[in-house]
């Protein structure tokens, strides 16, 4: 068997909690909306939907690559040592409020975490993972109360099949999509986006103003009001809005 050297504990800068609280009611689709305009043409996973309806997740990422598999770096005797497999190392580094983002190659063959890693997470305060890939133990791993954002669900774990997790902490491509570690999140039921810490706190900003104007529109819609005033939002609309915002406090 090949010995390899220990695997190091990579660190990534967290955003301010605060930070998170602003972001948490802005959804991905008004996310990735604003990002555009702020110029990130691609924030969202695309193929990645939610596994568990109604689970919305705001929270850092530690990254998860895998890759092909190859004898000489990952030996079948290597799971005799669990210390040796780097994806429990990527769990070991979780903090409350964390979010697992996983290159799983888009392998729907290849179980990335089970119901008992999936557990320990979220027994360490996770939030979901984001997973370019599959998991197994679905029927258990669906009542633990972490978002799921996957491509799909499998009885194979990844030792049977064709990958190995390679490094954690480390920029991935997760379906196409640049994520580098302590990204923030934004997952709901419309899927993932990825936002860069760099552009937090303008999406914060424009997110919440974009997420007011939306609840005034919702309410005018819903009461018979004219589409083409109320959205997008007219001269004559917004004035309203600024009015029912001064009076919303």
């Amino acid at each position: 068997m090949i010995i390899k050297a220990p695997i190091p504990k990579i660190e990534i800068n967290r955003p301010p909690k605060a930070l998170i609280e602003q972001l948490k009611g802005i959804g991905s689709a008004t996310a990735s909306s604003e990002l555009r305009r702020l110029g990130i043409n691609r924030s969202a996973i695309d193929g990645v939907k939610s596994f568990v309806p109604g689970q919305t997740a705001v929270g850092p990422a530690i990254t998860l690559q895998y890759m092909p598999k190859r004898e000489d770096q990952f030996p079948e005797g290597e799971y005799r040592e669990p210390e040796l497999q780097v994806h429990r190392h990527a769990l070991y580094h979780a903090q409350a409020g964390d979010i697992v983002v996983v290159d799983g190659r888009g392998e729907l063959s290849s179980g990335v975490f089970g119901e008992m890693m999936l557990t320990y997470f979220k027994g360490r305060g996770g939030l979901g993972v984001v997973i370019d890939g599959a998991i197994r133990d679905f029927g258990e791993a669906k009542t633990l109360g972490l978002g799921l954002w996957l491509k799909g669900v499998t009885p194979y774990g990844h030792t049977q099949t064709v990958q190995f997790p390679y490094a954690y902490n480390v920029p991935i491509d997760c379906s196409g999509t640049l994520v580098m570690p302590g990204d923030i999140i934004i997952a709901d039921d419309d899927g993932a986006v990825v936002v860069p810490i760099s552009l937090a706190e303008q999406l914060a900003a424009k997110g919440g103003e974009h997420s007011d104007w939306e609840v005034f529109t919702r309410i005018k819609l819903a009461e018979g009001g004219d589409l083409r005033k109320y959205y997008p939002l007219s001269e004559e609309g917004r004035a309203e809005f600024e009015v029912w915002k001064k009076n919303q406090g």
